[in-house]
C-alpha cells in the first residue's frame, strides 16, 4: 500500500461511534446558520417492497422526528412492478417516479440513471444515498456518513464501510468488490486502496461536488464517482466511516457477472476514453436442449454533470 494511502487511513477512517448524534446536531446547527447544513437522504428502489419501509420509518423515526438531523427523505421509484411505491409512501418518505424527472431526457434503465435525476428533486446541501433492499436497518448508515461531512468542512465524499456476510457466512459478500473493483483500483488508481467498500451503495456527498461529476447509468455509478472525486478534489477529502454490518438481498453470478462488466465498462472509459470492440456480455444458461447464450449490452452511457443541465440550473436559482 502507497505510504500516502497508510496515511489516509489513519486520518481519514473512523467508527460512527466517534461522531454521536449530539455532535452531530450542533455541528448540523453551526452549519445551517452558515448555509451548508441541509441534508437529503434518497433510496433508488426497484421492486424492493419487502425492505423499503422499514429503512424509511426508521429514517424518519430516529433522524427526523426524534432528532432533526435529515431534512427530506426521497425514494426515486424506478419502475417497480410491486408496491414499493406505496410501501415507501406510507412509512414516511417522498416518493418520485424515475421517468417524472427531467422528461425532456428519456430515461435509461438503471442505478445511476436514479442517482442522477435525484439532483433536480432534492434540495439539501449533503446527498447521502442508501440502497432500499437492505435488512436490520441501522440509522448509523445515515449518521455515520453524513457525520464527517457536517464536523470537518475539508471532508466532501464519505463512503460506508461494513462487514458483508453471504448468507450465513461472515466476510463472504461483496464478489464483484473482491473479484473486480478492487483489483483493478490497486492496480490503476491504487491512491483508493484504502477504501474497504468502494461499490457500497451508501454513501454521503457534498451536493457542490456530485453536480460536478458525470454519472454513468448503470451499475459502474459507484465506481465511476469514486474515482472521479478522486481526480476532482483528492485524496484528502475522501473518507470512510464503519457502520457494522450490511445485510441486504444477494445477487445470483449472472447478475453479478453483468454488473461486473459495467464496472469495468467504466473502468476502461476513464483509463482511455476509447471505444469497446464489442460492448455487450454473453453468458450461458441450461435449457431444456443444451446451453442458451443471452446477450446483454453493458452499461455505457453516462449523464453529463448536473452543473450543466438547464432544469437544474433553473432551480438552483430560484
Amino acid at each position: 500500500m502507497l505510504e500516502e494511502v497508510e496515511h489516509w487511513l489513519t486520518r481519514r477512517s473512523w467508527p460512527a461511534a466517534d461522531r454521536p448524534l449530539d455532535r452531530l446536531l450542533a455541528a448540523r446547527a453551526a452549519a445551517g446558520e452558515a448555509g451548508r447544513g441541509s441534508v437529503s437522504v434518497v433510496l433508488p428502489a426497484l421492486n424492493e417492497e419487502a425492505t423499503v419501509g422499514e429503512i424509511v420509518a426508521t429514517i424518519r423515526r430516529e433522524l427526523m422526528e426524534k432528532v432533526r438531523l435529515v431534512d427530506e427523505l426521497v425514494v426515486i421509484d424506478s419502475g417497480s412492478t410491486d408496491a414499493t411505491a406505496r410501501v415507501a409512501r406510507e412509512a414516511g418518505a417522498r416518493v418520485v417516479h424515475r421517468d417524472a424527472i427531467l422528461p425532456r431526457i428519456p430515461a435509461v434503465p438503471g442505478k445511476g440513471e436514479v442517482l442522477w435525476r435525484s439532483l433536480l428533486v432534492t434540495g439539501g446541501d449533503i446527498v447521502c444515498f442508501v440502497d432500499a433492499d437492505l435488512k436490520d436497518f441501522s440509522p448509523d448508515f445515515v449518521s455515520g456518513i453524513v457525520g464527517p461531512l457536517l464536523t470537518d468542512p475539508d471532508v466532501q465524499f464519505v463512503k460506508a464501510m461494513y462487514d458483508r456476510p453471504l448468507g450465513d457466512t461472515a466476510g463472504q459478500g461483496g464478489r464483484v468488490t473482491e473479484l473486480v473493483a478492487r483489483p483493478l483500483l490497486n492496480l490503476h488508481w491504487p491512491r483508493l486502496a484504502g477504501f474497504v467498500q468502494p461499490l457500497g451503495g451508501e454513501y454521503a456527498v457534498r451536493r457542490s461536488l456530485l453536480e460536478r461529476l458525470p454519472f454513468p447509468v448503470g451499475y459502474g455509478v459507484e465506481l465511476g464517482l469514486l474515482v472521479d472525486a478522486l481526480h476532482t478534489v483528492g485524496l484528502d477529502a475522501l473518507a470512510q466511516v464503519d457502520v457494522g454490518v450490511r445485510k441486504h438481498r444477494h445477487q445470483d453470478g449472472q447478475a453479478l457477472g453483468r454488473m461486473a462488466a459495467a464496472i469495468y465498462r467504466t473502468a476502461q472509459l476513464r483509463l482511455s476514453r476509447g471505444h469497446l470492440v464489442r460492448p455487450a456480455l454473453t453468458q450461458f444458461e441450461r435449457g431444456a436442449n443444451g446451453f442458451v447464450p443471452r446477450t446483454h449490452a453493458v452499461d455505457t452511457e453516462e449523464r453529463p454533470p448536473m452543473c450543466g443541465i438547464e432544469e437544474y440550473l433553473a432551480r438552483r436559482a430560484a
